[in-house]
C-alpha cells in the first residue's frame, strides 16, 4: 500500500477517535472486567494493574520527547526515568516476589546513611528490591544509590542502566562522594562472592573483608543500617560455576542453575520464592573520629557487629517463612 502523500492529514473526525480510541479501549476493558466479575464472582482482569501498564507507556512515551533536554547528576542519575520503571519494579516486589519488609522505618527520612546487605542471587535483584521498599514502603519515598562490581560497569548496556537508576562503581571515592550529598547508599560487603556462592552455602553470609564501608562511615559520619533479606538465594539456585567460561567471558563466574544454560534465554527467569526484607536498628558512628577510621581494630569489630546482626536477621526471617515458595 502507498503511504499518504506529503502534506496529507487525515480527517478531523479519524483525528478525534485516535486520540481518544485508549480511552474507549480502556472503558471497554472496565465493562469487560465488571461482566467477569458478575459471572465468577471474582476478579479477572484486574484494573489496577492494566491502568499501571498504561501509565509506564505513556510515561516512557513522554520521557522519550524529552530529546537530550534532561538532567543528570555526576554519576549518571536520571532520577525522573527511573521513577517511571516504579511500577515495574513495584509489580515484583508486590505480586512476583511478595515482598514482606520491616524496620523500613529505621532509613532516615533525611539526611545520609549506609545501608549494609547481604547479597545472593547470580543477578543483584535483592539491590532492586531493597531499593523499591525504600522507596514505596517508607513514609518519605527516597532513592538509594547501590554500589555494584566494577565488571558489570564494564558492560556496554548494563552499565548504561545501571548508571541511569543510580548506581554507581563501588570504590570508596565514590561511596564518600555520595555520602557527602546526604544520599542513601547501599553496599555489599560479600560481593561478587554472595551472589556466586554455590545453592548449598545459601544463607552463609562470607566474609566482608577488611571493613572497608564501616571506615567510609565513619569519616562521613553516616549511620550503618544492616539489612538482612531472605528469598533471593532460591531465585536462582547455583548448582555449579563453568570457571574456564567465566574468565574467558571476563565474568566474575559464570552460574549453572537447574534452568541455566539448559533452556536458554528460558532460563534467566528468577523463580518466584518469597522474599522478606528487614532493615536494622541504625549503628551510629558519630561518636568515633576520624582517627577511628585507621583503627583497624576497631573497624573489624563494626563489622563483626554489622555482619552478626545480618546473619541473625537471616536466621530469624527464615523461621517466619513458611516455605521456600509460600
Amino acid at each position: 500500500m502507498a503511504p499518504p502523500p506529503q502534506g496529507f492529514r487525515l480527517p478531523k473526525p479519524i483525528r478525534r477517535l485516535q486520540r481518544q480510541a485508549p480511552i474507549y479501549a480502556l472503558q471497554t476493558l472496565s465493562g469487560l472486567s465488571t461482566r467477569l466479575r458478575d459471572i465468577t464472582g471474582r476478579e479477572v482482569l484486574d484494573m489496577n494493574r492494566i491502568m499501571e501498564v498504561v501509565q509506564f507507556v505513556y510515561q516512557q512515551r513522554e520521557l522519550a520527547r524529552r530529546g537530550a533536554n534532561y538532567a543528570v547528576d555526576d554519576f549518571g542519575f536520571d532520577a525522573q526515568w527511573t521513577e517511571s520503571f516504579i511500577t515495574v519494579f513495584k509489580s515484583l516486589y508486590r505480586d512476583y516476589w511478595r515482598v514482606e519488609t520491616v524496620g523500613v522505618e529505621h532509613v532516615p527520612p533525611t539526611g545520609r546513611a549506609l545501608l549494609v546487605a547481604n547479597h545472593a542471587g547470580v543477578l543483584p535483584w535483592d539491590g532492586t528490591m531493597i531499593k523499591t521498599a525504600v522507596y514505596t514502603e517508607h513514609s518519605h519515598p527516597r532513592h538509594v544509590r547501590a554500589l555494584v562490581a566494577s565488571q558489570f560497569m564494564g558492560m556496554p548496556v548494563m552499565s548504561w542502566f545501571l548508571r541511569r537508576t543510580g548506581q554507581a562503581v563501588g570504590h570508596p571515592d565514590d561511596t564518600r562522594r555520595l555520602l557527602e550529598r546526604d544520599e542513601l547508599v547501599l553496599v555489599f560487603p560479600e560481593g561478587t562472592r554472595g551472589t556466586g556462592k554455590s545453592f548449598r552455602d545459601r544463607y552463609r553470609l562470607r566474609r566482608f573483608g577488611r571493613g572497608g564501608f564501616v571506615a567510609t562511615a565513619i569519616r562521613a559520619r553516616a549511620p550503618i543500617i544492616p539489612v538482612s533479606v531472605v528469598g533471593s538465594e532460591e531465585i536462582y539456585p547455583m548448582v555449579g560455576d563453568l570457571r574456564p567460561v567465566a574468565r574467558l567471558l571476563g565474568l566474575p563466574y559464570f552460574p549453572v542453575t537447574p534452568f541455566w544454560p539448559w533452556l536458554g534465554p528460558l532460563g534467566m527467569i528468577p523463580l518466584p520464592s518469597k522474599w522478606r526484607i528487614q532493615f536494622h536498628a541504625p549503628i551510629d558512628v558519630s561518636d568515633l573520629s576520624f582517627k577511628d577510621a585507621d583503627d583497624q581494630h576497631q573497624v573489624m569489630a563494626l563489622a563483626d557487629e554489622v555482619r552478626d546482626t545480618i546473619q541473625r536477621g537471616i536466621y530469624d526471617n527464615l523461621k517466619l517463612r513458611r516455605g521456600v515458595f509460600l
